[in-house]
């Protein structure tokens, strides 16, 4: 019997890959056992058994270049952990007995693929970046098998080993519902549909500036749909007085959705003409899957700025437009949304070059780059 162990985590963009890359191993050997290995205190302790997996906890942090008191307390945890890792990655891999190793991305994947590898465990590595992660750089140089979401993360790897371009699983509901049947589900008409958000935890700079759109549509009479997540750190009654405070009626709206959190993406983003949203990649390729145009907005804070490498592969290809949130002002957002509404033949541009960059056989590049090192 096949027994994988996958490591990956800190966030659900490490995560979301190594469960989808499960679940494909798993349709083609059904007997297959599967384990994961994670931070006990990030969100894959949380995930991983939800979806009914395995899960074996291993602390590791990232070291913190920005010299302060917060972050040599941090800094000092971080070299705590880093010398028992080794020793916990042989003991997870010494309790499961697997007989390949994949990871998916940060910090916590780096010391188990490498331990693998130097017992001579058949490992694979899939980034799901533009710009590589650091901890997938690394592991680059060790693992059997390398997946890459995009072309372009190669130029940032070495040159002296082959890449498996696979794209990126996205869940089949991104293209199981037309944007008929999703207007009809969300009360809207046919008039254009926007959909906003900055992620799970919102974002400031996105939530500033969509209150002033939607004020703009509110006092020129201009017959927008729109839906908007503004994140835990918008808080409801913030982001909901704000609009009221600009003239909008956010009750009883039938043109207006406003949650802290959308629970119903794939009927959202059918519904919508226009994305206005973070870069992450698993945002980019349901964007992709589902050939929607979009204004993306970078975020400034994450490693290795990979969100803006993420985003201009979409603006190179006619897909996007991307606004760094240093230029992300509320008079550019309305004057690009306005620019885009009034020029109807732009705006689906963006949406069929979106189309265009989605690689549809996705699962079956991931099996093909992962067959010839699984051994049953």
């Amino acid at each position: 019997m096949l027994k994988v162990l996958l490591a990956g985590g800190g966030t659900a963009g490490h995560v979301n890959p190594a469960l989808a890359i499960a679940e494909i191993i798993k349709g083609h050997y059904p007997d297959a056992e599967f384990a994961f290995a994670g931070n006990p205190e990030k969100i894959e302790a949380k995930l991983i058994p939800q979806a009914g997996y395995k899960f074996y906890p291993i602390e590791v942090e990232g070291f913190q270049r920005k010299v302060s008191k917060k972050n040599i307390k941090r800094n000092l945890h971080a070299a705590k952990c880093l010398t028992k890792t080794t020793s916990a990655s042989k003991r997870i891999i010494g309790d499961f007995e697997p007989d390949l190793v994949i990871g998916t991305g940060g910090y916590v994947a780096g010391p188990v693929v490498r331990t693998a590898a130097k017992l001579g465990i058949k490992t694979a590595i899939h980034e799901q970046n533009a710009y590589p992660g650091v901890t997938n750089k690394l592991l680059s140089k060790y693992a059997d098998v390398v997946m890459l979401t995009v072309e372009e993360a190669k130029q940032y790897l070495s040159t002296n080993r082959e890449y498996a371009v696979t794209g990126l699983p996205v869940r089949s509901a991104f293209s199981s519902i037309t944007k008929v049947q999703a207007r009809a589900q969300l009360g809207f008409d046919d008039e254009v549909c926007i959909l906003s958000t900055g992620g799970s935890l919102g974002a400031g700079a996105i939530n500033s500036a969509v209150l002033d759109l939607i004020a703009w549509y509110s006092q020129k009479g201009i017959k927008v749909n729109h839906i908007h997540s503004y994140g835990s750190n918008g808080r409801e009654t913030q982001f909901e007085q704000a609009l009221k405070e600009r003239g909008v009626e956010t009750k009883n709206n039938p043109r207006l959705i406003v949650r802290e959190y959308i629970d119903n993406m794939p009927t959202c983003m059918a519904a919508a003409d226009l994305v206005i949203s973070r870069c992450g990649a698993n945002s980019l390729t349901e964007l992709e899957a589902m050939g929607r145009g979009s204004i993306l907005v970078p975020s400034p804070i994450v490693a290795g700025n990979h969100q803006y490498y993420n985003g201009m592969v979409l603006q190179k290809a006619g897909a996007a437009i991307v606004i760094e949130q240093k230029d992300f002002t509320s008079q550019r957002l309305i004057e690009t949304v306005s620019g885009l509404i009034d020029d109807a033949a732009w705006l689906e541009s963006l949406s069929k070059n979106a189309s265009r960059l989605y690689i549809d056989d996705t699962n079956e590049r991931i099996f093909k780059a992962l067959e010839p090192i699984i051994n049953v």
